[in-house]
């Protein structure tokens, strides 16, 4: 080969590596996810779902029950995935054997084509309702499972909370669970701590303001305040990374200090609820959350970040049960057009 070609061939070569290695950044820098739920009526089908997270650059998607629909959608698609089990499922998945049969059934007959990345073994189970008493043996016998699959170190077994269970959550450092919620919780954290799994937690700074606007102002929930000094100096920009450390200090309270949380919903309505639900105001919150995590931003409790984050939720869902605000949290109407302008 001429001095020539090997020059040429050498920088081409070199051109490949960089982009390639700026993909592996890119990709592996993507810290934000979408939900995707499905009671909505006129929705796409799981291909064309699948199809719309590829297009928009969505690396990530939490789905609430193991569809063979949506996983057969999602094989060779390179999307991770948090895949729920449901609340009522609990009680029978509290025993090795069922275990086995279900991550059998709903992980390694997909496995590796589908990259399964949590498993959520119920999702705001509160302390005190029937199911609660079977979340950790449930736990256990997924785990299990899955660790006689020898896939225990690509995917961990979690359960998803929200912030309700906090007895406080203001100063954040003053965090902590309920007495009730506490007993329930630290079982939990301390198995997720040894299994170096993270916990899930649905986190809602537009709730925390309707239920609370004397305190929480519109703009602090919304990332567009200036923040709030809490008492020891600690500076907080936004409501959201407020409601982080709360759960934060929850959780070392609870004998797991330095457990990682992943924000497994975070949302705002569109319509349907206080004045505050309006499209204005969801699209500032998605596109400044969008924003922050993917600014690599932590919190002051765990400032190494990106924080991991799925937004709640692609579609809105029409059919769905409860307040009418519920129905109104999608990125996407039904027809796959986009409600807000967003870069994920």
């Amino acid at each position: 080969m001429a001095a020539s070609s090997v020059t040429a061939y050498n920088k081409a070569f070199m051109a490949f590596v960089v982009m390639l290695l700026g993909s592996l950044f890119i990709s592996g820098a993507q810290a934000v996810g979408v939900c995707y739920g499905r009671n909505g009526a006129g929705l796409p089908s799981d291909a064309e779902v699948v199809q719309l997270y590829k297009a928009n650059g969505i690396g990530r998607m939490r789905i609430y029950d193991p569809n063979p629909a949506t996983l057969q959608a999602l094989r060779g698609s390179n999307i991770e995935l948090i895949l729920d089990i449901f609340k009522n499922d609990l009680q029978g998945l509290a025993n090795d054997a069922a275990a086995a049969g279900w991550v059998q059934k709903n992980i390694r007959a997909y496995w590796p084509d589908v990259k399964f990345r949590y498993i959520s073994v119920g999702n705001e189970v509160k302390p005190g309702e029937p199911a609660a008493q079977f979340v950790l043996p449930a736990m256990k016998s997924i785990q299990n499972a899955i660790s006689a699959a020898n896939l225990q170190n690509q995917i961990k077994v979690s359960t998803a909370i929200d912030t309700s269970l906090l007895a406080k959550s203001y100063p954040p450092y003053e965090g902590e669970f309920s007495p009730e919620a506490k007993q329930h919780m630290t079982p939990i954290v301390q198995f997720l701590a040894r299994n170096g799994a993270p916990l899930l937690a649905n986190v809602y700074p537009y709730f925390a303001h309707v239920l609370n606007k004397a305190q929480v102002s519109l703009e602090y929930a919304l990332f567009t305040s200036n923040g709030v000094v809490t008492p020891d100096g600690t500076r907080y920009q936004n409501l959201f990374v407020a409601l982080m450390d709360s759960v934060y200090s929850a959780v070392d309270k609870a004998g797991a200090p330095g457990l990682k949380i992943v924000v497994s919903e975070s949302g705002w309505p569109s319509a349907g609820g206080d004045p505050a639900a309006t499209p204005g105001n969801a699209g500032t919150y998605y596109k400044n959350l969008i924003s922050h995590v993917n600014g690599g931003n932590g919190t002051p409790k765990r400032p190494q970040g990106p924080i991991e984050t799925y937004l709640f939720a692609m579609f809105d869902e029409n059919q769905k049960p409860g307040d009418e605000v519920e129905k109104h949290f999608g990125l996407f109407s039904p027809n796959k057009q986009p409600k807000y302008q967003l870069s994920f």
